[in-house]
């Protein structure tokens, strides 16, 4: 390892309990900042409307950390949206969010879009499948972004339990998003979990970004930030377990390629000679194929869109 990331991790790598909440609610009064949590959300009618409780109980009501709950929907099929708002959040289609440009699947678009409709001046983003909720996640994450002026983005970081076994989720990490940042950007070899969907950053780095549109997003998102402010700028905070819905090994797959995609187009900012993967499924009559493209797509930094411009004038 790095001198450089083994310094950083001493340095930059916290627990949740470093930073108790009246210190934070302190932090943000004197700053004055504004806090805006974002769930993206595709049929997770099952979970959203727990996180979205816990975090108005516990940061909304119970403490004033937190300014505005809104979870985007990306075309759920179930209840999603009717679950989040009866919850307490402010719920808008990602469809209805910059209608000039088609809206694409993925879960970076929903990303970038939620930069035009949330207004804090830090911006926390909670997967929404997540299950045994603790508001640690977003005060953890959030923390050292009002409390430490020279930290820029902060990644959360925990277990991830697979079928009862300790550790053994996040095999998209460990398979192909570590090996590509420990080989070509080894300062960001640090990151416990580089993929996780849990993180804050502020709004001044966000609209600077460009955002993959799918699975990618995470990696791109980590690797431009560093270009763009720098390791020390970059923090991760231990917020405990994270408990969610798994993937299968084929769903898996898919977003491995969009990750080795991302990674593809910032090592040499070319493009893929067949942006496409094959997979494969037992059928009656043996093994079938099924090929899925993969992300191609980037949208650009936020701060380049003329409404998001239009938005920061009035």
């Amino acid at each position: 390892m790095l001198e450089e990331v083994e310094r950083w991790l001493a340095t930059r790598s916290w627990s949740v309990t470093d930073r108790p909440l009246h210190g934070i609610l302190a932090a943000k009064r004197a700053s004055g900042r504004s806090v805006s949590v974002v769930l993206p959300a595709l049929n997770e009618e099952e979970t959203v409307g727990d996180i979205v409780a816990v975090i108005r109980h516990d940061l909304m009501q119970q403490v004033p950390l937190v300014d505005e709950i809104v979870v985007v929907d990306s075309g759920s099929t179930d209840r999603t949206s009717e679950v989040a708002a009866a919850a307490g959040a402010r719920v808008v289609h990602r469809d209805a969010i910059l209608p000039r440009i088609p809206a694409v699947p993925g879960k970076g678009e929903v990303l970038w879009r939620s930069l035009l409709v949330t207004t804090g001046d830090i911006v926390c983003f909670v997967d929404a499948d997540l299950k045994e909720f603790s508001s640690d996640f977003v005060s953890g994450i959030v923390g050292p972004l009002l409390t430490d002026p020279d930290v820029d983005l902060v990644k959360a970081m925990y277990d991830r339990p697979l079928g009862g076994a300790a550790g053994q989720g996040g095999r998209v990490t460990e398979l192909m998003a570590r090996p590509l940042l420990n080989m070509h950007w080894p300062q960001l070899a640090g990151f416990v979990q580089p993929l996780g969907g849990e993180y804050a950053a502020r709004r001044s780095l966000l609209e600077q970004l460009p955002f993959p549109v799918g699975y990618g997003v995470e990696l791109g998102m980590l690797v431009d930030a560093l270009h763009l402010v720098g390791l020390d700028a970059l923090a991760q905070v231990d917020v405990g377990v994270r408990k969610h819905r798994h993937q299968d090994g084929q769903a898996l797959g898919r977003m491995a390629a969009a990750i080795y995609r991302t990674a593809q187009l910032r090592l040499a900012r070319g493009h893929l000679i067949r942006p496409s993967l094959t997979q494969f499924e037992r059928g009656t009559d043996g093994f079938e194929p099924r090929t899925y493209s993969v992300d191609t797509e980037e949208r650009p930094p936020m701060a380049e869109i003329a409404e998001y411009a239009a938005r920061k004038v009035a």
